[in-house]
């Protein structure tokens, strides 16, 4: 038998002072509401109900417990009614955790309007340049720029698409020339993200050879570039700092250093040519129902990278 069933059968029979009202109540049968009172009595061996034709009335021992019992389900109903209002209400600590470009420029900028509309929301925002575990973290959600993840207890949800460009300062440019080739590469600076897969490696495609297509007429174009490089960091932000200063050409997300190209800060380098593009998505723990902070931060970051378009001008 189910003990909450059976506590709350006899409670709402003392109060009610009919097992058939209470029964009515929790939506069973009369015969299943005695089987659930007698499965009580039988397991605490006392007997909590005196019950004749006429009338019902508690024992004194049933009186006792009646006290207890009522302050029982008193407090389980609020502790519900917490959760519930955790659910529909915002509140709490948002754990976030992006990369350190990512944090900086689209999540930091928003705070002050996401937290004027939620401001029971408090945000930790955990910058970091590798995949923490979740699960294991105590960490909301995090933003990742990988197409699927191994844990299927995450669920994944699509930000938006980005190219990953060359770019150099005008600086740069003017001392060392413009790269016309992508063979030039070996002849220039270059600014390496050590986090990315292979990083000396640039696999370069035009037309439609990024269908993985390699070669062949009408196929487009595949180079595979080895360079070397003249200083290399693990954070785009030290990469980007590094160009602007005119040290080479780096290799970065569009994210990151798009502001930087329509300030003409920054000029891309070879942009006919396209090099593996990331999408970046919002991984979260499977449940099935989210705390409101989460829900509401995941529909705020996806309704604002609509309005901004974001995708369109990272991927042109």
């Amino acid at each position: 038998m189910d003990r909450w069933t059976e506590i709350e059968l006899f409670v709402q029979t003392a109060e009610l002072g009919s097992l058939t009202k209470a029964a009515e109540n929790l939506e069973m049968s009369n015969a299943a509401a005695s089987r659930y009172l007698n499965s009580l009595e039988r397991r605490l061996s006392a007997r909590l109900i005196e019950r004749s034709t006429r009338r019902l009335y508690l024992t004194q021992v049933g009186e006792q417990f009646f006290r207890r019992c009522k302050e029982v389900l008193a407090e389980m109903k609020e502790a519900e009614a917490d959760v519930s209002a955790n659910v529909l209400e915002a509140d709490g600590t948002l754990t976030v955790t992006a990369s350190l470009s990512f944090s900086m420029i689209h999540i930091a900028p928003l705070l002050p309007e996401f937290t004027a509309r939620y401001p029971k929301v408090s945000v930790n925002i955990i910058a970091a340049n590798r995949y923490y575990d979740i699960m294991d973290s105590g960490i909301d959600l995090a933003i990742r720029t990988r197409e699927f993840e191994p844990d299927s207890n995450l669920t994944v949800r699509r930000l938006a698409q980005t190219r990953r460009i060359l770019a150099a300062s005008p600086r740069y440019l003017d001392q060392r020339g413009t790269p016309r080739t992508v063979e030039d590469l070996a002849n220039h600076a270059m600014l390496i993200y050590s986090y990315a897969n292979r990083p000396n490696e640039l696999i370069f495609t035009r037309g439609r050879a990024e269908e993985g297509v390699d070669g062949g007429a009408g196929s487009g174009e595949k180079r595979v570039i080895n360079v070397r490089s003249t200083f290399e960091s693990n954070d785009g932000q030290v990469l980007r700092a590094a160009a602007l200063k005119g040290m080479g050409i780096l290799v970065q997300p569009k994210y990151i250093i798009y502001d930087d190209i329509v300030a003409g800060r920054l000029v891309p380098v070879l942009d006919d040519w396209d090099l593996p593009r990331l999408t970046v998505n919002i991984a979260f723990q499977n449940r099935a129902h989210l705390p409101a902070r989460v829900r509401l931060f995941i529909e705020f970051l996806v309704d604002h990278f609509h309005r901004m378009d974001y995708e369109r001008k990272w991927t042109s």
